[in-house]
């Protein structure tokens, strides 16, 4: 592998939704989430990650080095498994391996680390080698992701939708269409920000400046592929990466995202649109040590 990163990063990405739920709260009933006491929209971490392990995936195909360990249709298990047929050692005796090689847990985090760019990335919880009394089995990620909130205020609509295709033969009898409904945010403009850290990197998983790479194109390109009749409109807008010269950072996170505005025009009451906004990043004060780029 790559060797790993040598600078601190932090990022705040800006991404709309057009008539679609960003996302759904399970408890309730799908709804979009929203903070209650504020009513600004939210978007959760796990979400998001979501979309870049798919971007990944789809990106990568298998290749050495940039499989997906949290994925659909693939237990936890079978994938610790290989890494135990990795070290040659029974994943039922892992107490016992440990004994008799006190480097096991190394052997098998990096074998983790180098074939799962998720976990080389975000980090995971591998049940298997807590089970076992590992210390393996919890692997912190250079790369975090925070909640992602609408910069202003959102309305969830519930929209009622009707289908002629009837349910069951008896129910076709009786009627000619089923009702139904549906949740949408009209738009809504989310920030979200997010941290890399070399030292977890070089400590860690090994992370490297073509993980970075990738991960920058992800977060670019994750809804691109990902639309649906639920989500709607979604779009990356902005990738806003501030690169500090040293591996420990140069600036405190929340000064950098501090200069980061999004607000709306004058005369603007409900934002409609991405043109509603106007985004600014205050770069002449930006700190010693740290330089801004913009993508998007």
């Amino acid at each position: 592998m790559s060797e790993p990163i040598k600078n601190r990063y932090e990022f705040v990405v800006l991404f709309d939704v057009e008539n679609g739920n960003p996302n759904g709260d399970p408890d309730a009933g799908n709804m979009p989430r929203v903070d209650p006491e504020t009513g600004y929209g939210l978007v959760t971490d796990v979400c998001l990650k979501r979309k870049i392990r798919n971007y990944v995936e789809m990106a990568k195909e298998g290749e050495n080095g940039y499989r997906i360990y949290i994925k659909d249709g693939v237990p936890l298990n079978t994938s610790d498994k290989e890494a135990c047929a990795y070290v040659r050692v029974d994943p039922d005796k892992l107490k016992d391996a440990k004994k008799k090689d006190e480097h096991l847990d190394e052997k098998l985090r990096d074998f983790m680390c180098d074939n799962f760019y998720d976990i080389r990335t975000f980090g995971a919880v591998m049940t298997t080698f807590v089970k076992g009394a590992l210390n393996c089995g919890q692997v912190r990620g250079p790369v975090q992701l925070g909640f992602a909130r609408s910069v202003d205020p959102i309305l969830p609509q519930e929209v009622t939708i009707t289908r002629v295709a009837i349910t069951t033969e008896a129910d076709a009898e009786k009627k000619g269409t089923e009702m139904g409904r549906k949740y949408i945010v009209p738009y809504g403009l989310y920030r979200v920000e997010g941290y890399v850290s070399a030292n977890l990197a070089r400590k860690t998983t090994g992370f490297s400046q073509e993980d970075l790479e990738l991960l920058w194109t992800a977060i670019l390109n994750m809804f691109e592929n990902d639309h649906s009749a639920a989500r709607g409109k979604m779009a990356v807008r902005e990738l806003i990466i501030f690169r500090h010269d040293t591996e420990l950072g140069c600036a405190p996170a929340h000064k950098l995202f501090d200069l980061v505005k999004a607000e709306h025009l004058d005369g603007v009451t409900a934002p409609r649109s991405y043109e509603d906004y106007t985004i600014t990043v205050d770069e002449a004060h930006l700190p010693a040590g740290v330089s801004c780029t913009r993508m998007g």
